[in-house]
C-alpha cells in the first residue's frame, strides 16, 4: 500500500518542526511549505492526501489557499486541516467557507492532532474507494449500453 502524503504549511519553523515530530508515527511522507503560494506549487508537484494548513501566512493566508484548492478539480479532494492560532467562531466560519475539512486550533494537543489527522487520512482513502466504484459502476453500464 502507497504510503499517505502530508503537506505541512508553516511560515513558523518550530510549528513546522512541533507538527513533523509529533506526526512521526505515521507511515506517512512528508513535505513543507513555508507560504501560501510555496503550498500551492507544492501541492501541485507532490500531490498530498492531507495538508496541516496554518492560516497566517504571508503571500497567500491559508483560507485563500484552502478556497484555490477547494475550488480546482485537481485539489479539491484533498483533505485540509487549518491548524491556527485564530479560534473565534468567526474565523472557524471564514474556514468552513473556504473548504477546510476540519480545524484545529493552537495551542493543541499531541493526541488530538493525531487523532484528526487519522481520521481525515480514513475519509480521504473512504472517498477515494468511493470514487473508483463510481467510475467502476460508470464503466460496467456504458459497457452494457454498447453490447
Amino acid at each position: 500500500m502507497e504510503k499517505n502524503k502530508i503537506l505541512i504549511v508553516d511560515d513558523n519553523e518550530q510549528n513546522r518542526d512541533l507538527l513533523e515530530a509529533h506526526l512521526c508515527e505515521f507511515d506517512a511522507e512528508l513535505e513543507f511549505a513555508i507560504d501560501g503560494a510555496d503550498a500551492l506549487a507544492k501541492t501541485a508537484a507532490f500531490s498530498p492526501d492531507l495538508i496541516l494548513l496554518d492560516v497566517m501566512m504571508p503571500k497567500l493566508s491559508g483560507f485563500e489557499v484552502c478556497k484555490q484548492l477547494k475550488n480546482s478539480p485537481e485539489t479539491k479532494n484533498i483533505m485540509v486541516l487549518m491548524v491556527t492560532a485564530l479560534n473565534e467562531l468567526g474565523d472557524i466560519e471564514r474556514a468552513v467557507d473556504a473548504g477546510t475539512n476540519d480545524f484545529l486550533s493552537k495551542p493543541f494537543t499531541r493526541i488530538e492532532l493525531i487523532k484528526r489527522v487519522q481520521n481525515l487520512l480514513l475519509l480521504k482513502d473512504v472517498s477515494d474507494e468511493n470514487e473508483r466504484l463510481r467510475q467502476y459502476i460508470q464503466k460496467m453500464e456504458e459497457e452494457s449500453v454498447v453490447n
